[in-house]
């Protein structure tokens, strides 16, 4: 009997296939030895059914028909993907395949593309076990095929997957159609469009929202000047710049004529001020000096969303194609799993750090085995510790 290592994409699969030694001409949909077989979904190959799937009539938008709420969900296979789903599920019920490992993503949406797949194929009678693996490299693909888990043991992960894509189905059909059939007229005249939809999503709406109010912030903004206080003080040659600031316990603390506790509204008030303080010979006097030296500790690791913040504020490149790009380098493993809140990394990742160091090019001593970049890339007194390793022990990520 053979083994079934299904990904979630030809990359992934590739991947798979050449640690496992499976070799052959991937057109075909799948990469096949005399013990192991190979194939991937190409991501989502099953979708949820429009509301004319279950009723002819309900093509048609009516308020009448709102709101939707199927009690059974209906599922099609995506015309585009349909020759990839026919392969895969010729595999997964073919009678010398014994055990499938199910290799898509670990996590929420790589669980449910695999559980639609194995649904609409029908699979019974098979072994099916999980890979959960968070990296791409051959040690961390060989454990996760070595520690596999029945598939049973993630089906509440699967329930919280079916759950979440029909939440985000009954808010995008009824609230879009309602919506729609209530104030598309509205916007359509006043856009000047021909035809009007309003789309609503469970992300996009929200997101858009937030969007909506900050432009409105902007666009409703006046500028309002205050009038603030600043002294140089020192003696010449070594002066430095004093701000007037209202602290308990004084005059203007908490004043109506101040904007905030460093300004006032007019400059009248301003203006009375510094008369007042130029009254007589005024002197500044430094009540105490305290010095102080303080460390800081470097940033945690990137996860996906401090990358795209940092990717749109320094070169404006759009959150889609930050993850598009970090997608990418994922799967040529130049980076870690990009679809996780994690900014850590796994022990099995860590491993393979000095690894990457001594594939780089050049003279590798030039940049490593320093007290900035030490020897074993994953240790050291400015390398990577405990505090980017998850489950850090040093005896185990240094073997």
């Amino acid at each position: 009997m053979k083994n079934l290592y299904i990904a979630e994409k030809p990359s992934v699969a590739r991947q798979f296939a050449d640690v496992l030694g499976v070799k052959g001409n991937a057109g075909n949909g799948y990469l096949e030895s005399d013990k192991a077989i190979v194939t991937w979904c190409v991501g989502h190959l099953i979708t949820m059914s429009y509301p004319d799937a279950y009723d002819p009539a309900l093509k048609k938008w009516d308020l009448a028909t709102i709101p939707f709420i199927p009690t059974e969900y209906k599922y099609e296979i995506l015309p585009n993907t349909k020759k990839q789903f026919n392969i895969v599920a010729g595999l997964l019920n073919r009678e010398d395949v014994g055990c499938i490992y199910v290799a898509t993503d670990s996590g929420r949406e790589g669980e449910y593309i695999y559980r639609l797949v194995d649904s609409m194929a029908q699979v019974s009678g098979k072994e099916k076990r999980r890979v959960w693996i968070d990296s791409q490299t051959e040690e961390e693909i060989l454990r996760g095929i070595r520690e596999a888990k029945p598939l049973s043991e993630y089906d509440s992960l699967s329930d919280a997957a079916y759950l979440r894509a029909q939440e985000d189905y009954l808010m995008g059909i009824n609230f879009s159609r309602a919506l729609s059939l209530k104030f598309s007229n509205v916007v359509q005249r006043y856009l000047g469009m021909d035809r009007c939809v309003i789309a609503v999503g469970r992300v996009m709406t929200c997101v858009l929202g937030i969007v909506v109010k900050r432009e409105r912030e902007i666009r409703e903004f006046v500028k309002t000047p205050f009038y603030r206080l600043v002294a140089s003080v020192g003696e010449e040659g070594q002066t430095f710049d004093a701000e007037w600031k209202a602290v308990k316990d004084t005059k203007y603390f908490e004043s109506p004529l101040l904007y905030k506790e460093n300004g006032f509204k007019e400059r009248a008030d301003a203006e009375k001020l510094l008369a007042e303080l130029n009254e007589g010979a005024p002197e500044a006097v430094a009540e105490s000096v305290e010095r102080k030296k303080e460390k800081k500790q470097p940033p945690m690791l990137y996860n996906l969303a401090e990358l795209q913040n940092d990717c749109s504020a320094l070169f404006k490149i759009s959150p889609s194609d930050t993850l598009k790009i970090v997608q990418e380098l994922y799967e040529k493993k130049l980076v870690t799993y990009p679809r996780t809140d994690a900014r850590v990394l796994s022990t099995a990742v860590a491993k393979e750090i000095d690894r990457n160091h001594s594939g780089c090019e050049g003279d590798r001593t030039k940049y490593f085995g320093t007290e900035e970049f030490p020897a074993c890339g994953c240790m050291g007194t400015r390398g990577y510790g405990q505090r980017y390793i998850q489950g850090y022990s040093k005896d185990e990520v240094c073997k």
